[in-house]
């Protein structure tokens, strides 16, 4: 069992093996310790992310996103390219044999668990399909929430820099 996440502090990507026993996260690059909540891990489950305070997880497939997209692409330009000249039999054995790819890869990747707010990617853990499938919802009030504390950073470092500036002429 293990969690792949970026360090809030230095933003460095790291995959650490996890167990009921686990206290802590260690950073690679940083050095930076993160705490594991009592009860996170229970019996080869994850309870709550064990790198932010969300307790919202999702299932997904562990699969590079990038690379299906680029298979579809490839397929696409490659299919294009026989129409233009008229080869109608190659254009679709090659929409057929992208559709195969796709399908196939779809039975044999494994799933795995990813925190929405801080998008952690957990694997090997136990009954994972407890927490269900992406929900729009819940992902646009994750994003939504990001959203707000960047505005009140900024809003913050608007009114610090106005303060500094109204000391240096008093």
């Amino acid at each position: 069992m293990n969690v792949t996440y970026t360090c809030p502090k230095c933003e460095q990507l790291n995959r650490n093996d996890v167990d009921a026993s686990t206290v802590a996260l260690r950073c690679e690059a940083c050095g930076q310790n993160l705490q594991i909540p009592p009860g996170a891990v229970e019996d080869h489950r994850v309870r709550r992310c064990l790198v932010c305070p969300s307790t919202d997880l999702f299932v997904r497939k562990d699969f590079p996103q990038r690379l299906g997209v680029a298979i579809v692409v490839v397929g696409f330009v490659a299919s294009s390219v026989a129409w233009y000249g008229y080869h109608m039999y190659l254009t679709f054995g090659i929409l057929f044999a992208t559709a195969l790819v796709d399908v196939l890869l779809y039975a044999l990747v494994g799933e795995g668990l990813m925190c929405y707010r801080c998008g952690a990617m957990y694997r090997g853990f136990d009954n994972i399909e407890e927490h269900g499938a992406f929900d729009l919802e819940i992902h646009e009030r994750h994003r939504q929430q990001v959203a707000r504390l960047s505005q009140l950073e900024a809003g913050q470092q608007h009114r610090d820099a106005g303060q500094q500036r109204d000391a240096v002429h008093s």
